[in-house]
């Protein structure tokens, strides 16, 4: 099968996170099944040269533009993606669409459901109950009529699934498959137990919903009862690099608490197995990419009750599930890990055992398989 991939962005530092690490393990494992595969998208901050591969799988990348500046990802668009995808999707044997509410893949969509080629849809928890103020109208115009008109729908959980319904497009249940994100095999092994000095190591996009704030406050009081420990964060500015950096400068707890800025997608697991602990105080977290890889190379874990992982975190014993957003929560789940190693040893063998048991990309690439077929049929 020729498989096209639509994401609606692709920049050096991967900063659209988990949506585009997601498409890229998957074209990887589609490419290994003998499928050819292509990633499109818009792209930003690669200066002329676009690069014709990204992270190894092969790429037609188009220079995207803000229509709506200060709306973040949602008010990106690229115009030369969509003329070039009206005359090229009809190649396409099947076309994977990554969407979110945004000005790139919804259109997008709706360009590829109009050649005639099956579509799959594939939203990553980005398309819920929204009152941001795009959200209405773009599900009015293009959100549900995308939805609806898709051959194949895949949601996260089973909770993301009853979302999508929700929404109020004409979707037959039985289109829509669970798919969870999966992960490549990797010889990197942390060392949770080690103990001088414990990193702990927050790594996602520095945006609001993240709350790489709180793990900074958090790192403050911490940094003051373990003084060998560092706190280290590492990702992108989306929003909040600037308060991140205030408060940095107001105790950093002499540079022990610190922001490495952003890394290529390709560094990111190599970068965790360097760490004894990995915290992600976000809100809401559909899934958690971050928290797979960080479990994969053998990483106790800090998510909030909320995380749509948070229930096999729980039950896998891969970690710490904080109950609500209290600060003094969060703080007191890395206190506890920081001050017990065998603790840590432990729950990053059962993270390990979690990702081999439900997570490995042969896994998800045969049932991702079974989808596209469904989609063709």
């Amino acid at each position: 099968m020729k498989i096209m991939h639509i994401v609606t962005l692709v920049t050096p530092d991967g900063s659209l996170g988990g949506p585009l690490r997601v498409a890229v393990n998957l074209m990887k494992e589609s490419a290994q099944a003998g499928h050819q595969v292509l990633l499109a998208a818009g792209a930003q901050g690669w200066g002329k040269d676009l690069p014709e591969d990204y992270d190894g799988v092969p790429t037609r990348l188009f220079p995207a533009y803000s229509l709506l500046p200060g709306s973040g990802f949602a008010g990106l668009s690229s115009p030369a993606l969509l003329t070039w995808l009206k005359k090229t999707a009809a190649s396409a044997d099947v076309i994977h669409i990554h969407m979110a509410r945004d000005l790139t893949t919804l259109p997008a969509a709706l360009i590829a459901q109009a050649s005639g080629r099956p579509t799959v849809i594939h939203t990553h928890g980005m398309i819920d109950a929204s009152d941001k103020l795009l959200a209405k109208p773009l599900d009015s115009l293009l959100t549900r009529r995308a939805l609806s008109q898709a051959q194949q729908l895949i949601a996260l959980s089973e909770q993301e699934k009853q979302d999508l319904l929700a929404l109020g497009a004409e979707i037959d249940p039985a289109r829509i498959s669970l798919l969870p994100n999966g992960v490549p095999a990797s010889q990197l092994q942390a060392k949770p137990g080690r103990k001088d000095p414990v990193e702990v190591l927050f790594l996602a996009r520095l945006q609001e919903r993240k709350r790489p704030a709180s793990f900074i406050r958090m790192a403050q009081q911490l940094a003051q009862e373990f003084p060998q420990a560092r706190f280290t964060l590492v990702g992108p500015d989306e929003g909040q690099g600037k308060l991140v950096l205030e408060l940095l400068a107001q105790n950093s707890a002499e540079g022990r608490i610190r922001w490495e800025g952003s890394l290529p997608a390709s560094q990111t697991l190599a970068r965790m197995a360097q760490a004894q602990i990995y915290v992600l105080p976000a809100i809401a977290e559909p899934y958690g990419m971050t928290v797979v890889e960080a479990m994969s190379v053998g990483l106790p874990v800090v998510v909030l009750d909320d995380c749509g992982l948070a229930g096999q975190v729980k039950a896998s014993g891969s970690g710490l599930v904080v109950s609500g957003q209290e600060l003094g929560s969060l703080t007191q789940a890395v206190r506890l890990l920081l001050s017990d190693s065998a603790a840590r040893v432990r729950m990053g063998q059962a993270a390990q055992a979690f990702v081999e048991d439900q997570c490995t990309m042969g896994q998800v690439g045969q049932n991702l398989e079974r989808i596209y077929q469904k989609a063709i049929a």
